[in-house]
């Protein structure tokens, strides 16, 4: 992918922030021209992956295996099977979701992330080489603390504003990822806010803005490490570069939209603005927000005309009784509530798939 001596659009980005691939196939990771950083998925992802032909052996044998303890089991047992599968791919963690349909039950999701614990485990992958996405909900997100203590590391998903952002840092997230595009948007393309110079004219970077500020912010005043900031969501190669000159630590990429930054030569010349090299420390050496991105501090175009300009108090306790304030919080804000709302609703959707799929495995065998 790219023509040798000639610095690709992926190159240069790689120099900026660290890319993970936001899909299985270890084949297409292998295909890459660098090694990146994470693997994250999701339903979507476990649903296609496990539907490759290459896993179908692998797919029966779980459902023999793992018959006798019903299909989330099974379902399960294929996601971290099928993340080892990629893990020697990668530099660092691979990621999994807890069952989107629990979002909403502490407990549930608890039991989730143990159940993919406690497979990584059984399948020699060390704690320091997965992470489990927890929807930011209030409910699941107030199980992070608990995994935290139990060495479990996490990210904080489905997170479209600066108050999950706060919650994620209180709940001790390693990692959150802040959707650049609504779900909808990838098929529905009238809802996209395509740009050549998406950076400054998204109407999600102003919120990312305000979310590293915020961290900087925190990290300055309490010492605490915050959580990185991995950009998810992108439809086009623009969307991946702006965040690089945003100013996030990674960027969890599809194939799609990693093929196309692989075949773009660089030009620094035809780019409204660049990255600047990786930080040593993402919040203690942080570079300022570039200048002519500063303004997207004090705006904020999906809170709608009537936003009287405050952000998220970080004094808030958005987990306090179960992740009350924070469920409060996303319900008064209408872009979360609506895209947190669809977002969970294509993860269940998927999640059901793979359940029907391996319920009817089960009956086979």
């Amino acid at each position: 992918m790219g023509s040798l001596g000639t610095q690709t659009w992926l190159h240069k980005l790689s120099e900026q922030l660290n890319i993970d691939v936001d899909w299985m196939d270890p084949a297409f990771t292998l295909s890459l021209p660098i090694v990146p950083h994470d693997m994250t998925s999701n339903q979507g992802w476990v649903h296609e992956q496990m539907c490759h032909p290459d896993n179908e052996e692998l797919f029966k044998s779980v459902v023999k295996e793992y018959k006798d303890q019903g299909w989330l089991a099974i379902y399960t047992r294929m996601a971290v099977l099928m993340s080892k599968a990629n893990i020697d791919n990668i530099q660092g963690r691979v990621l999994l979701q807890t069952l989107p349909s629990n979002a909403y039950n502490t407990e549930k999701t608890l039991e989730h992330a143990r159940a993919y614990a406690r497979e990584f485990e059984n399948v020699g992958v060390s704690k320091d080489r997965f992470c489990i996405k927890i929807p930011s909900t209030g409910p699941a997100l107030s199980a992070c603390p608990t995994l935290l203590d139990e060495g479990i590391r996490t990210l904080g998903t489905a997170l479209f504003s600066v108050h999950q952002a706060i919650a994620a840092s209180q709940a001790g997230c390693l990692y959150i990822s802040p959707y650049y595009n609504e779900v909808r948007a990838h098929d529905e393309l009238d809802l996209w806010p395509k740009s050549d110079d998406p950076a400054l004219h998204h109407t999600m970077s102003p919120r990312l803005v305000q979310i590293l500020e915020t961290y900087k912010r925190l990290y300055k005043e309490t010492g605490k490490e915050q959580p990185l900031l991995k950009n998810a969501s992108f439809i086009s190669p623009e969307e991946a570069m702006a965040a690089g000159e945003l100013g996030c630590h990674s960027a969890t990429i599809s194939h799609q939209v990693l093929t196309e930054l692989s075949k773009l030569p660089y030009d620094s010349a035809k780019q409204p603005g660049e990255g600047v090299l990786k930080p040593s420390h993402p919040y203690r050496d942080a570079e300022p927000t570039p200048t002519r991105l500063q303004k997207l501090a004090h705006i904020d175009p999906l809170a709608g005309p009537d936003w009287d300009g405050k952000l998220a108090s970080t004094g808030i306790d958005y987990l306090a009784n179960g992740g009350a304030e924070l469920d409060k919080a996303n319900e008064e804000d209408p872009t979360t509530k609506k895209r947190l709302r669809e977002a969970l609703a294509l993860f269940v959707a998927a999640e059901k798939r793979s359940q029907a799929k391996i319920e009817e495995a089960m009956k086979n065998v």
